[in-house]
């Protein structure tokens, strides 16, 4: 094989290459069903959908239940009838909360 067609063909495999990372770069990390909402505080120990905080990555690694940074996608309009124990109103918050120490 010719060295200009091998250099022709990895230029084609980087370009290709970049091209993927470029695309994955410009989509929405997460797309919501419209149908849903995010709930923070509701969410049993492990079972977050999203957003634990500190020292956790995403899905599964809330460390507590109903930990006030951490959320759960449910139906659109459920969560503040939700019972949450660290939520300062009780229920469910469509925003992250801090929790009492």
């Amino acid at each position: 094989m010719s060295t200009a067609r091998l250099q022709s063909s990895q230029v084609a495999a980087l370009a290709l290459a970049v091209g993927t990372v470029l695309a994955f770069a410009q989509a929405p990390a997460y797309a919501q069903p419209a149908d849903k909402e995010k709930c923070f505080g509701v969410a049993l120990k492990g079972k977050n959908d999203c957003a634990a905080g500190p020292g956790t990555t995403c899905a599964g690694t809330s460390v507590r239940d109903f930990q006030g940074n951490a959320w759960s996608l449910v139906a659109k309009g459920s969560c503040v009838k939700m019972a949450s124990k660290t939520s300062p109103t009780g229920f469910g918050q469509l925003k992250d909360f801090k929790e009492k120490a």
